[in-house]
């Protein structure tokens, strides 16, 4: 079994700064680090050190070497990443004491993925295999149509939101990740509530709420209380939460024990500053006392 993720790869420029800046702010930050990131590249780091086989489907540019690098040291298949002219994708971080975070985020190579090199990666997937996307790279759609049509189980995790590129996949997706302020997004887009999405399998992340989740088949909800935890960094749990979901899935696991090993995951990474270079592994997160 593996996972095929059809996902952005970003240099990570994180900025600590003693509160998130105003408009026209001007404001110094304490300390600048350079890190792995991208939600793509977060959620195949987070589902390799969750134990699965993860095949990466994206690309960089020439300046972006270092970053396939690190995704292979994390357990990553990274034949599948293409290097572009292009220059890399990239993220400028600003994170608050309190854990907040700000990002502005440069697509670079993430939009420039040839949709035939991704019917290549996927000639050997099958109804065994999971495929992922998310809203920072090109050809989503393609992917997605490409990974029903060989019956692989299609996820999309909804952001960065844009409604348009949601309901352009939604009629293929049998699992749907997304946060509690998008499903508001897609809820005013759409007219539809969770409960009535074309999808069998609807997860909301309630933030320090936990998530909710929702099974269309059988017209379900079950909620799941987050741990407790002090942040002092948010960025990237969204990406371990989904990551670890789907390596659970993956293995066989029922949704519920998915989810609570997503949720342990999760809370442990928002106790740590950074993104992909910081995810914790399955050792990590199961032994790990809360």
């Amino acid at each position: 079994m593996a996972i095929y993720n059809l996902g952005s790869i970003n240099a990570d420029l994180t900025y600590r700064v003693p509160h998130l800046p105003a408009p026209g702010e001007t404001l110094g930050a304490r300390s600048m680090t350079r890190g792995l990131g991208g939600k793509g590249a977060n959620m195949s780091v987070a589902a390799a050190r969750a134990g699965a086989r993860v095949v990466h489907l994206g690309a960089v540019g020439r300046d972006g070497g270092w970053m396939i690098d690190r995704m292979l040291e994390y357990g990553v298949d990274t034949r599948r990443i293409a290097v572009l002219d292009d220059p890399s994708g990239h993220a400028v971080i600003a994170v608050e004491d309190a854990g907040e975070n700000l990002i502005l985020l440069f697509a670079g190579a993430n939009r420039c993925i040839a949709p035939e090199s991704i019917a290549e990666a996927m000639e050997g997937a099958g109804p065994e295999d999971l495929f992922v996307c998310q809203n920072e790279t090109n050809a989503q759609r393609e992917g997605a149509e490409l990974a029903s049509a060989r019956g692989l189980r299609v996820a999309y995790a909804a952001a960065p939101f844009d409604a348009e590129a949601v309901t352009a996949v939604l009629p293929l997706l049998d699992l749907l990740v997304l946060n509690e302020v998008e499903a508001q997004q897609l809820q005013a887009a759409t007219g539809r509530t969770p409960e009535t999405l074309p999808v069998r399998d609807v997860v909301v992340t309630l933030g320090a709420k936990g998530c909710r989740w929702i099974n269309t088949d059988t017209g379900t909800t079950r909620d799941f209380a987050a741990l407790k935890v002090t942040p002092v960094d948010t960025t990237g749990a969204g990406d371990t939460f989904t990551g670890y979901l789907l390596a659970g899935l993956d293995r066989g696991l029922p949704m519920p024990t998915a989810l609570e090993m997503a949720q342990r995951a999760a809370a442990l990474m928002v106790t740590r500053y950074g993104t992909a270079d910081v995810i914790p592994d399955l050792k990590e997160v199961t032994e790990h006392r809360f």
